[in-house]
């Protein structure tokens, strides 16, 4: 199987005569995809690789100037996401002969910059090729980069467009069939024992499983370890699926968007066990969430550089050979965990579920009674897609997982736009599965222009679009601090008119089916109809901005003004102070 999957163009000055003419002469084996966004198609492919758990990628090229740092931004969601996608943007020329060229960042100072210098940040290893032989080198060194469990994330080349046109003999070994491998780290025997003497201590462990389980294929291991040793698990956004959501021992999401039940096990642990996971402040309640004495945090990681967070004890190394190897050292070990307890409280959370996923008796639906209609209603092999603002916290806490890659949310870097892309990047990583994407009206205007690509292309996604009429989840947070009501829904914005947008207008002008639902039960029947649809399908249902889900949830940290003339501010600002006096380490 081919690593590169395929090519995301679209083609400007800066690479329609070099790799644009490279490109067609391979079209037979390495297909490219034309898009309508630099950014929108990075989070397709970005999403591809997501899907595909990194065990494939695809290529992104863009002409110099706005197409290549259009997809800068993209870069950096691979780059918090570890995820690998190679970036191929046109350059200014190597010889500065016509300089300056159409498009080109001139730099006073520095000869050598160029607008491609903004992927330096976000990329795992970058390049700039000025001369042809650099490929020798270069390319290696951005599969080892991709491939490797701990570095994997976006690659660079900055490809001066003049270098494109350049014949060069490779040498013939360059070109030779190369089978790469993804390795296992094991980890240190020394960090193995030490950990089974603390588990073995623990009264109250929790395992929090994030998206390195996945990457590692570890779900059935971590299913085996946590029923063999009855030890509850917890899962962050990227590693949501880890467990299905009806095994006895998953207490499903954690933290600020987590389950009542899940947050309630942090607070009691002795000992957290960091499986996969980054820890970021979500997943931690901004470092306040465990807050029992003596509470001990223990991360394996592949990568040491997220081991060592949080001053957590490392083990640093593969997740599923980790628990083999613990798994073995424990072997006879049986301790007693606290079985009706975590079904008490999963029973509640369960009840809590079934509360707000119900259809609503009057008003506009909230988002959760949204997901809980697409659950109903999805089938066994649904993938559900979104991507920031407030859906993504209900989706944590209220989707129920069915499989491991049935959840596909990008919250690392909760970029708005990334979700009707996203799609279309699941949907061709497994085109025999049903695509649903949520999305709000706000990431709906930023970026909606792949829904034309995705009828072009054939790859049938069902689209839901929620309308809010804003950012209602920011508006939320705006009054939570204290803050008045601005510029974050549509009526509290600077306007002259009110817009009243026909997104069903909208998106058939794409090309897709779409339609409108006026209530929760008509959605439930329109997204049945959607599996008779051959294109691409979209739904607009009206909801209420203001609601999100009560039960379960933590606290978040957000800096909030420390001299304001609104006493709401002041009585934010208070108990934001007060919370951070929890947290594992002060400030």
């Amino acid at each position: 199987m081919r690593y590169f999957a395929g090519v995301w163009a679209i083609f400007g000055h800066g690479n329609v005569a070099g790799l644009g003419e490279a490109l067609h002469a391979a079209r037979d084996q390495l297909p490219t995809y034309r898009a309508h966004n630099e950014q929108a198609m990075a989070h397709a492919a970005i999403a591809f690789a997501k899907q595909l758990r990194r065990r494939r990628a695809m290529i992104c090229t863009s002409s110099i100037g706005p197409g290549a740092t259009n997809m800068v931004t993209a870069a950096a969601l691979a780059h918090a996401n570890r995820l690998p996608v190679l970036f191929l943007p046109g350059d200014t020329f190597a010889t500065h002969g016509p300089d300056p060229v159409l498009q080109q960042i001139e730099s006073f100072a520095d000869g050598t910059v160029s607008a491609n210098d903004c992927f330096r940040p976000v990329s795992r290893y970058f390049d700039r090729i000025v001369r042809p032989e650099q490929l020798i080198d270069a390319l290696p060194h951005a599969m080892n980069t991709m491939l490797d469990p701990a570095s994997c994330g976006p690659v660079t080349l900055a490809f001066c467009q003049d270098v494109q046109a350049e014949a060069f003999d490779y040498p013939e070994a360059f070109f030779r069939r190369r089978v790469w491998r993804i390795r296992r780290p094991q980890a240190d025997r020394r960090e193995i024992e030490q950990h089974v003497t603390w588990l073995k201590a623990a009264r109250a462990p929790l395992i929090i499983a994030g998206g390195g389980v996945h990457y590692s294929g570890a779900e059935a291991q971590l299913a085996a370890f946590a029923s063999s040793f009855g030890i509850p698990v917890s899962e962050t956004q990227a590693g949501k699926g880890a467990l299905p959501w009806d095994h006895p021992l998953n207490l499903g999401a954690i933290g600020v968007t987590g389950t009542s039940c899940a947050n309630a096990a942090a607070a009691k642990a002795d000992l957290v066990l960091g499986l996969g996971t980054r820890l970021q402040d979500f997943t931690t309640g901004s470092r306040a969430l465990f807050t029992a004495p003596n509470c001990r945090l223990v991360q394996i990681n592949v990568a040491p550089y997220d081991a060592g967070k949080h001053e957590a004890a490392t083990v640093v190394g593969d997740a599923r050979e980790v628990l083999a190897a613990l798994a073995a050292a424990l072997a006879g070990w049986r301790p007693e965990p606290d079985v009706a307890t975590i079904k008490r409280d999963v029973a509640r959370w369960n009840l809590s579920w079934q509360d707000v996923t119900g259809a609503p008796s009057a008003g506009l639906p909230s988002d959760a009674q949204v997901i809980g209609a697409l659950w109903r209603s999805s089938s066994e092999n649904a993938v559900v897609v979104c991507a920031a603002g407030g859906l993504p916290g209900e989706l944590h806490k209220l989707w129920r997982a069915r499989a491991p890659d049935d959840y596909h949310v990008e919250y690392g870097y909760s970029c708005m736009g990334y979700e009707i892309a996203g799609g279309l990047g699941v949907k061709m990583a497994q085109p025999l599965r049903d695509v649903y994407v949520l999305v709000g009206d706000g990431s709906y205007l930023m970026l909606n222009s792949e829904l034309a690509t995705s009828v072009a292309l054939g790859y049938r996604l069902v689209v839901v679009v929620l309308n809010n009429r804003g950012f209602g989840c920011i508006n939320r947070l705006q009054r939570a601090t204290g803050g008045a009501a601005f510029n974050t829904l549509w009526e509290d914005s600077s306007h002259a008119v009110l817009p009243d947008i026909d997104f069903v207008a909208h998106a058939a002008s794409l090309g897709a089916t779409a339609e409108k639902a006026g209530s929760i039960e008509a959605l439930e029947l329109a997204l049945r109809r959607t599996r008779q649809s051959e294109r691409s399908h979209v739904i607009v249902i009206d909801t209420d901005p203001a609601i999100s889900t009560a039960a379960g949830g933590t606290w978040w940290d957000v800096a909030i003004p420390e001299v304001s003339s609104r006493p709401e501010v002041d009585a934010a600002r208070a108990a934001s102070l007060s919370q951070r006096k929890n947290r594992r380490r002060g400030d």
